[in-house]
């Protein structure tokens, strides 16, 4: 049986498809499809074993165990059923189900995988008496449910876990490159010819080494998955022992066969990336392959070697203004390729192609890369005198004189012209000026302060159909225009690229610069940072409704869920509360509204901040009885962080929301509910024992206008309750 074909897939990066291709083939496999981030192929279990323990450039490999109806749930749950899955699991092994793709049936991922267990269980149980444990982490079967158009793809999740995760990774950079994007950019640049014919591999730029270890794998002929812990097919019942021993075997003995030399040369100006390397040498059992020590980029040298690869993947800028700073460092890395590495090959991978102009350096030829999320350039040189640019003099877009650059301008300085003079009046130091104004320039740009003035910018995610030279063209228009425009330092210029996110994401760290700045609003003051998350700390557009917050405040106790920085906390604490409580499940966030309370002199033990799950925290204090007399309730659109029980998502669960937190809502009291999901639509007819004002009209600031279905807002009381005269005051 072992002998026998099967259909499998394999999984690998964009770009590194036609790698993985060609060690399929050498793996045995048969009938290869290949397409843009999958293959198709038939093969033996072998196949799918030495993939799995051999495969430099896959991400995952999928036993295919057919198609099913999946043109409603329930079709889907009864063929799912129907397989006999005592051929997969044995009694006692533990089951995790995940779900790609959707249909009008399964429009949640989560919502496919729970039923695909389901059925399992239910069809386990029904023929053994027992249900198998569920263990997310590490299951020993991992089953993968695809879902494309009315039907299904079930399959077998034979590597368990991403083929990347060689094991030898334990310290990487801030967005370390994957191992095998690295390993799939070295074989396609020739690195194993190179390595055979006695050349050498040099990364002058090696940060935490991936190039490094991936080069001294291939260098070595060690099996990327033998220092693995962990495979998917583990725990499966059709798991072959003897012939996955016998195949780490001859991995062992191939790596035994070869006589290290060292062969691979890193450098990095950082001592620290000096060190993970090393390290991560070490853990991968390679560090008599490398060499490693620090050394500024204007100091490479070529070592005494005819022929060789450099490679590298150097910084390609994630905020506004890093194009600027790092011009240099890609003109400095093309003056050293051209003057030091004469007569070797070279081979980049940058996430911003057009600083590769800087380089000086014509690519003989040039890939489409993904790594992770981040679209890239594969650019690879011959480096001689025929690759140099003739000598001319530098030559730069002037990005500024540009027409549509000048329109952008010019709409900016009337937007500023226009709301300047009402923030002035009103005392609003932080506004919003822009919002995609002109589609073509699809940016959020935000003033934050006066002195200094800081500018905050989101750009839109741009749609798959839009080229994206376009977009980074688009994007360097409005970097050279912002700082005259505004009259601002590029320097407090800070930028995000704004997109739908899934699960916590949209609250999750994206570095760790710790930059804060105190700024002002309503008369209170307020941490923010603009680096190190997707928002800066205060939501603009609930300006007014923290204003109506403070001015219900006085006297009331008041309850802040998924309070986040705490802002309107302090708003409350502003407005005379009694007494304030503030629930949020991030100790970083609780920590950012301890810091604002402090910072507006309420930093005493009536202002209580508790960290909880808020919908659990709710329903423990249930039987309490009502305590409150106003509560905020602005929950995430969809949440599914692995530190809460259940998913939220908004507009399915608003109405449970609401009756929970009004089951702690005194008589008389207000409970005001926020959402930012723009096509939210509140079920009035679920709430119709309560008193509902839909108040987001009032609340959208004088500067949202433009944008007035960025949040909806509404109050909440019971009948006979308190209905406030409300004005339209925009501010």
């Amino acid at each position: 049986m072992n002998d026998a074909s099967r259909y499998w897939v394999a999984t690998a990066p964009i770009g590194a498809t036609s790698v993985l291709a060609e060690e399929l083939k050498a793996f045995g496999a048969a009938d290869i499809a290949e397409r843009s981030s999958d293959i198709k192929f038939e093969g033996t279990l072998e196949t799918g074993y030495r993939t799995c323990l051999w495969s430099r450039a896959a991400t995952r490999v999928f036993l295919s165990l057919g198609e099913i109806d999946a043109s409603s749930s329930a079709s889907l749950y009864a063929a799912a059923k129907r397989i006999d899955w005592r051929d997969h699991l044995r009694a006692g092994a533990t089951l995790a189900c995940v779900c790609s793709g959707g249909n009008a049936a399964i429009r949640h991922t989560i919502y496919g995988a729970q039923l695909l267990k389901d059925a399992v269980c239910d069809g386990m149980r029904e023929s053994t008496g027992a249900r198998p444990d569920v263990r997310p982490e590490r299951p020993d079967v991992l089953l993968h449910l695809h879902v494309e158009g009315q039907a299904a793809r079930l399959s077998l999740d034979f590597s368990g876990e991403s083929l990347h995760r060689r094991g030898y990774r334990q310290e990487g950079g801030r967005a370390p490159l994957k191992e095998n994007v690295a390993a799939a950019v070295l074989l396609r640049a020739g690195w194993s010819e190179i390595c055979e014919r006695g050349g050498l591999l040099v990364d002058p730029m090696c940060g935490s080494g991936t190039f490094l270890i991936e080069g001294a794998s291939i260098a070595a002929d060690a099996a990327p998955g033998l220092g693995r812990g962990y495979f998917g097919f583990s725990g499966w019942r059709g798991h072959d022992a003897a012939l996955w021993e016998r195949l780490q075997g001859e991995a062992r003995a191939r790596r035994a066969a070869r006589t290290p030399r060292r062969c691979v040369l890193g450098f990095d100006a950082d001592a620290d990336a000096v060190r993970i390397s090393l390290a991560n040498a070490e853990n991968a059992g390679l560090a008599e392959w490398l060499h490693v020590e620090k050394r500024a980029l204007a100091a490479q040298q070529r070592p005494p070697a005819n022929e060789g690869l450099v490679v590298c993947n150097p910084p390609y800028g994630e905020r506004i203004g890093a194009e600027t700073e790092l011009s240099a460092l890609y003109t400095e890395l093309g003056r050293v390729l051209r003057e030091e590495f004469t007569g070797w090959q070279a081979a980049l991978l940058t996430g911003n192609p057009s600083l590769a102009r800087n380089l000086g350096v014509y690519a003989k030829r040039t890939h489409r890369f993904f790594n992770g999320p981040i679209e890239c350039r594969l650019l690879r040189f011959e480096l001689g005198p025929a690759a140099a640019q003739r000598p001319r003099e530098e030559v730069r877009a002037d990005w500024a004189v540009r027409a549509g650059a000048q329109m952008f301008a010019n709409r900016l300085r009337k937007n500023l012209q226009k709301l300047e003079p009402w923030a002035l009046g009103e005392q609003v130091e932080c506004y919003r000026l822009y919002d995609a104004d002109m589609p073509e320039y699809a940016f959020a740009i935000d003033l934050y302060g006066r002195e200094p003035r800081h500018v905050y910018v989101q750009e839109y995610a741009a749609p798959k159909t839009v080229n994206p030279e376009s977009a980074r063209e688009r994007r360097r228009e409005v970097l050279a225009v912002l700082p005259e425009a505004l009259s601002v330092p590029l320097a407090q210029v800070h930028s995000r690229l704004r997109k739908p996110q899934k699960g916590a994401s949209q609250y999750e760290k994206r570095a760790a610069t710790n930059e804060r700045y105190r700024v002002r609003e309503g008369g209170l003051s307020f941490w923010v940072n603009f680096r190190d998350y997707l928002d800066t700390g205060l939501f603009l557009d609930h300006r007014l409704t923290r204003a109506l917050l403070r001015g219900w405040a006085d006297g009331a106790d008041f309850l802040n869920l998924f309070c986040y920085t705490g802002t309107a906390t302090v708003y409350a604490a502003a407005g005379s509360a009694r007494s304030t409580t503030s629930v949020d499940l991030s100790n970083t966030y609780l920590e950012w509204a301890h810091e604002n309370l402090v910072l507006n002199g309420f930093g005493d033990e009536k202002h209580a901040l508790q960290r909880a799950d808020c919908l659990e925290w709710l329903d423990e204090r249930a039987e309490e009885g009502p305590r409150f007399d106003l509560i905020f309730l602005d929950p995430p659109t969809f949440s599914n962080s692995k530190r809460m029980q259940g998913v939220i998502d908004v507009q399915r669960d608003h109405v449970g929301m609401i009756r929970r937190a009004m089951a702690l809502l005194r008589s008389g009291g207000r409970l005001v509910f926020s959402t930012n999901f723009t096509k939210f639509k509140l079920d009035a007819e679920a709430l119709g024992d309560f008193l509902v004002a839909d108040l987001s009209a009032q609340t959208i600031p004088k500067d949202f206008e433009r944008n007035p279905r960025i949040h909806r807002c509404y109050l909440v009381t019971r009948a006979g309750g308190i209905w406030p005269n409300l004005t339209n005051r925009r501010r």
